[in-house]
């Protein structure tokens, strides 16, 4: 196994190190491996009844410590970016359930510790829905007040919104209700005036020159202080969710950078959106909550479960969708998924999502993010138009992958990616100065969506509604029938194709930079344009050819036939689905975010046909394809392995390698040992016999070999290197004069998972994806003959599928 991120000697080596040298790039991040912000790699918490004294026997002769007796700070953890043994957590979880319902047993005392043990989790799950919901209505209410600080001020109070602000204005006509008096562009606190073209410029140069601030603090602020907060961060936690350790990454100053460099990303008019890094944002709630409770602060896989949860409520305050969240983590970023850890997402998200509710932050007191309220039923043929769009989400999604990594991985290996804030800027600087001059792209990207997926009717003034022969006779409802398009409509026509293609291409080059970027609402946007131009085109046939056999029979004339709302809606869903690969989830976050309930059918029919084409024209989504980019040593659940070849093909050594280097159980020296782990840079060795038998005893990583034996220096009088070290459940007889030896059974794992030499590889890479191995020991006939670490394995896969082995960077 091999570990490149420490190979010291000493306890103390591996805490100190911080040296510039010891940085690698990932995910255009700068990290660090001696980065401890996260959760100490070392737990300081010795047990109560530790004695450093007391080490002499009868006589005075040094008793054998036998580190099954005391245990040893630091062993049974973890270094940065290793993978966690799943077996092993859980087995340690199980082990304390036991001493604690056994225990309970005995006093009225133990019993409410038992209790209050099996009601910590769902406390937690309180505390992480109560943050996570407070922090993502502040981050709205934020984002929603600078993004209109662009374009001007309110007079009543700088804080507020444009929306706010004109609220309580009674001069507001309902023609002009974006217009009052309390509300001032920048150009009519400047010049005077909101007309002409001296007031036009003025304007665009002040929406540019905020933008431009805004995306430069917050790619600033991550830089200088919390490089793991850019991104999406969902690569990262499925990654996390599967194992990996990257401490710092849900660490406090990432949380903290985090919230506020995405508000100042989403508010300077990126083509980014909040939803992804709110997910991030969450898993950080739960890791640092984590810490409140000893069984989740000192377990990994407890920790994961808690972190599956937070996933769940990060996309609960993202869309108001507390059920599709629980999907989203379910098909998505978890790898362990218990049913325990199920009910208790869906208790946090309702948390969150009550949470949220109270702050109200789109000040419409509904939790959905875009509610719409169509009119008129769809009819079976407009499945037809609704398939197509799936078809385009498929195309576009698997354009997007490509060139999005096509992109970032130019970044990574070019000087482009030496120079972030410049990137940044210049890519905010060439979005807000094209985006300007379209009002479509000049308004959030939320407010454009929410208005392509609202249903024309009466009440509305948008361009998009300005339909030609609007003296019609006002019905019941507020619906409008189906009537030609006036010349406002064309306009809007050519302004959201303007768009479509503008937004497809920043998109690309958008996603991936140095600050917090989501990818949802972005591409959901590009679907719901090209939804609603389809929309459109299909109401216009509609009304000029009524009498095709298409439309005959459904759609007679002044009938309210085609909602071009709804085809927004479709195609939102069908580009995400593209670009993310989600489908229940997907439908489920977009009938709760729109709270249009009865359009499932539609939704599942685009949803699937764009999952369908994007499969067809690469097999991995967005986040497994930036997981790949990364090296992260991540083993696919969806991805099949169809190659018939062995264990042996895979295992090391090979027939060309030096020998496996083992420890035996009882023939080795402390010097022995430390030379070994020296000389080498694997993550542990196996535990065998002896050289000539090779019998397989146990495997001992190497972590807890340098902290065992550091310790045994320190605490055990006379342990020197000549002493000793046994593996064995008796420890022989010494020779009289010699130096006391050192046992170490308890850090030896006794029951490694082994398979033969002629196992077939599809089996193995089922028991590493199903158990989370970390490492399996090949032998034959008894004998050891080499080792699998889940590394050999994602370069094997690597190899066959004729990419490079050598991506994968870690193990």
């Amino acid at each position: 196994m091999e570990n490149t991120g420490y190979c010291g000697e000493s306890f103390n080596s591996l805490q100190s190190g911080t040296s510039d040298e010891d940085m690698v790039e990932i995910a255009g991040a700068t990290l660090d491996f001696s980065s401890t912000d996260d959760v100490p790699p070392l737990d300081r918490d010795c047990s109560s009844g530790a004695s450093y004294g007391g080490l002499d026997g009868p006589n005075g002769v040094p008793k054998l410590m036998d580190l099954l007796d005391e245990p040893v700070p630091g062993v049974g953890t973890y270094e940065d970016f290793n993978t966690i043994d799943w077996v092993r957590e859980k087995s340690k979880d199980r082990d304390r359930h036991r001493e604690i319902a056994t225990k309970s047993k005995e006093s009225t005392w133990a019993l409410m510790k038992s209790i209050s043990d099996a009601f910590s989790g769902w406390l937690l799950m309180l505390l992480v829905g109560l943050m996570s919901g407070a922090l993502a209505g502040g981050i709205d209410i934020s984002a929603h007040w600078m993004t209109d600080l662009k374009e001007g001020v309110c007079l009543n109070g700088f804080w507020f919104n444009h929306e706010h602000c004109c609220w309580t204005s009674n001069e507001t006509t309902f023609q002009e209700r974006d217009k009052c008096p309390n509300w001032k562009s920048w150009a009519e606190l400047i010049v005077g005036t909101n007309d002409g073209p001296f007031a036009y410029i003025m304007n665009y140069l002040m929406y540019v020159c905020w933008a431009l601030l805004f995306s430069f603090l917050a790619v600033s602020l991550v830089r200088a202080f919390a490089p793991y907060a850019c991104g999406s961060g969902i690569p990262e936690i499925k990654t996390i969710l599967s194992g990996f350790i990257i401490r710092g990454y849900l660490g406090k100053w990432t949380l903290m950078i985090k919230t506020i460099t995405l508000v100042l990303a989403v508010s300077s008019g990126l083509s980014l959106g909040k939803e992804g890094p709110l997910v991030h944002v969450a898993c950080c709630c739960g890791n640092i909550l984590c810490h409140l409770f000893t069984k989740y602060r000192k377990n990994e896989a407890k920790r994961r479960e808690v972190l599956s949860a937070a996933a769940a409520v990060g996309v609960s305050v993202a869309f108001g969708a507390p059920i599709g969240g629980v999907l989203f983590s379910l098909e998505e970023v978890s790898y362990y998924f218990p049913l325990k850890t199920l009910w208790r997402s869906f208790f946090a998200a309702l948390v969150a999502a009550f949470t949220l509710r109270s702050i109200n932050p789109f000040g419409n007191s509904r939790l959905v993010l875009f509610y719409v309220e169509f009119h008129s039923p769809w009819h079976l043929l407009e499945l037809i138009p609704f398939i197509l769009l799936g078809i385009f989400g498929g195309i576009w999604g698997a354009f997007f992958i490509r060139a999005n990594i096509a992109w970032c991985r130019r970044r990574k290996t070019t000087r482009l990616g030496h120079y972030p804030v410049l990137e940044v800027l210049v890519v905010t600087a060439i979005t807000a100065l094209l985006a300007f001059p379209n009002s479509y792209t000049r308004m959030s990207t939320s407010e454009l969506i929410s208005e392509l997926f609202n249903d024309c009717g009466l009440l509305d003034s948008s361009q998009l509604c300005n339909y030609a022969n609007m003296s019609v006779t006002k019905t019941n409802s507020n619906a409008l029938p189906d009537r030609p398009a006036g010349h406002d409509v064309y306009t809007a026509i050519w302004q959201l194709s303007l768009a479509l293609v503008f937004k497809m291409l920043i998109t690309v080059v958008t996603f991936g930079m140095k600050v917090p970027s989501g990818l949802f609402i972005p591409s959901m946007a590009v679907g719901a344009i090209a939804g609603r131009l389809l929309g459109v085109g299909m109401e216009q046939l509609a009304y000029y050819h009524h009498d095709w056999i298409i439309f005959r029979g459904w759609c007679s004339p002044g009938a309210d036939c085609i909602t071009p709302g709804l085809y927004a809606m479709v195609g939102a869903a069908a580009c995400l689905g593209g670009v993310t690969r989600m489908t229940v989830s997907l439908v489920v976050i977009m009938f709760e975010l729109t709270g249009g309930l009865e359009y499932i059918v539609p939704l599942m029919a685009a949803t699937m046909t764009s999952k369908w084409v994007a499969d067809a024209l690469g097999r991995e989504g967005i986040y497994e394809a930036h997981i790949r980019l990364n090296g992260y040593p991540f083993l696919e659940s969806k991805e099949e392995f169809s190659h018939k070849t062995l264990a042996m093909d895979v295992m090391r050594p090979r027939r060309c390698d030096p020998p496996l280097s083992v420890i035996v159980q009882d023939g080795m020296s402390v010097e022995e040992v430390e030379t070994l782990i020296a000389e080498t840079s694997y993550s542990g060795f196996p535990v065998v016999v002896s050289h000539e038998s090779q019998r397989l005893v146990g495997f001992v990583l190497r972590r807890d070999l340098i902290i065992s034996i550091d310790n045994a220096r320190q605490r055990q009088e006379g342990v020197v290197s000549p002493s000793r070290i046994f593996f064995t459940e008796y420890t022989p007889p010494q020779p009289p004069n010699s130096p006391p030896p050192l046992k170490l059974r308890g850090i030896m794992d006794l029951s490694p998972f082994t398979v033969t030499d002629h196992t077939a590889m599809d089996i193995v890479v089922d028991i590493f994806r199903k158990l989370g191995l970390r490492q399996c020991l090949v032998t034959h006939n008894g004998r050891l003959l080499g080792i699998i670490t889940k590394k050999d394995i994602l370069k094997h896969m690597a190899q066959m599928a004729n990419r490079d082995p050598d991506s994968i960077l870690f193990n």
